[in-house]
């Protein structure tokens, strides 16, 4: 079969990293770390895992910052090579393995792609996946599998960037029949909005504020209304059609980045000039939700979080250069990464995440699906990885590869 594959060449980074600033298509040309090629299906680690085939496999801004080499080269440690790309997924069982209980072939499911320790075959779980955190698994390099934080950043269990991958039967959910293909796709994004809201919720009364308005940021608006918090949103978005979608899904307030006074009125907050350098804020948001992990973007996070408050960074940011870090201090406020998902507490009952996520979809509560707005076919990986480098030139929202 044939797939979309990473692997660590330390000759192709080089040459990708030297180009890729000047000609970004370096990185998707063959010349770079990413390679499309015929590839064997993946084997069964072990008796309770299944075999997926792939209806959508959905690519995430994690998956360009791999492909386009801005994530921390330290990340490698936790990844097994070459793997294949795509952790965000629909399908359907194609094969069961002999101990697998409770599914039958052809079931539809979603894979949460976490490799915690129930899926790497431990039966005593390390501190993290015993308190419900399977995403920061103390264990990512052992096991039934190889290193990799998920699916789709490990060698032995494929990605949904093809037509097959592996995965064990604790990772198997069910989408409900009325929560069609696309929103059973975006339950991960949504899942990552809901456990950064969950894990950090914003006070009664007050205002959140959140930076970005892609798929996280979009999900993050759409987390706080379905959750049912009452607090006013205020929305940064880089394009016009990214903001018109927000308010679609909740946000009180639009702003443009980089208008540090509209964002001091809309917040009520002052800005102080400095002999050098951007304005020191005081007051702020009670909870900013950074959601771009671009160095502007954690920047105003920092300067605009009120005192006493918290900044909540999602997913995997990009390496951050010239931040000045004073008013984590100079405020007292408090920086929270919030790097997938895993179990939360919701009204009194604990829950998986990409479970609820479901279930909220199942009520009625959230339809992401519209934010599906481009597919393509694997072997157009090219043409899709450069509209999703240039989302605002073509009002794209979230690709996927259908199969």
């Amino acid at each position: 079969m044939h797939a979309l594959q990473f692997d660590d060449s330390i000759p192709r980074y080089v040459l990708a990293k030297s180009l890729g600033w000047l000609l970004p298509s370096v990185y998707w040309s063959g010349l770079g770390c990413l390679r499309y090629r015929d590839v064997p299906e993946p084997p069964l680690p072990g008796p309770d895992w299944v075999r997926v085939r792939v209806r959508y496999g959905g690519i995430c801004g994690s998956d360009l910052n791999t492909i386009t080499l801005h994530d921390s080269p330290s990340t490698s440690a936790y990844a097994s090579f070459p793997f294949t790309l795509g952790h965000e997924n629909v399908g359907t069982i194609a094969e069961l393995g002999p101990a697998v209980e409770g599914f039958a072939v052809g079931e539809r499911v979603v894979v949460e792609p976490l490799l915690g320790c129930a899926v790497r075959g431990f039966a005593d779980p390390c501190p993290a996946c015993a308190r419900g955190d399977p995403a920061v698994c103390e264990r990512r390099t052992e096991g039934t599998v190889g290193a990799g934080t998920f699916t789709g950043y490990c060698a032995g269990t494929g990605g949904s960037w093809s037509p097959n991958f592996v995965a064990h039967q604790s990772q198997l959910l069910r989408p409900p029949e009325e929560v069609n293909d696309e929103n059973a796709l975006m339950s991960e994004p949504f899942s990552v909005a809901l456990h950064a809201v969950l894990r950090n919720p914003p006070p009664e009364g007050g205002t959140a504020l959140v930076l970005g308005a892609g798929v996280v940021g979009l999900c993050v608006v759409a987390a706080l209304r379905a959750l049912d918090y009452s607090n006013r949103v205020i929305v940064v978005a880089k394009h016009p059609f990214q903001a018109e979608l927000a308010r679609r899904y909740g946000a009180d307030e639009m702003l443009r980045p980089g208008d540090d006074e509209a964002l001091a009125e809309d917040l009520s907050a002052c800005l102080h000039r400095p002999l050098l350098g951007k304005p020191l804020v005081s007051g702020g948001a009670e909870v900013v939700y950074e959601c771009v992990g671009s160095d502007a973007s954690l920047d105003t996070a920092i300067r605009f979080t009120r005192e006493g408050g918290t900044m909540v960074v999602l997913g995997l940011a990009a390496i951050p250069k010239g931040i000045d870090w004073a008013p984590i201090w100079l405020k007292e406020i408090a920086v929270q990464g919030s790097y997938a998902y895993g179990f939360e507490t919701w009204r009194g009952r604990r829950v998986r995440t990409m479970q609820l996520a479901l279930d909220l979809m199942a009520q009625g509560k959230v339809d992401l699906a519209s934010l599906v707005t481009h597919r393509f076919r694997l072997e157009d990986y090219r043409k899709a990885l450069g509209m999703a480098t240039h989302k605002s030139r073509h009002h794209l929202v979230k690709a996927v590869f259908a199969f």
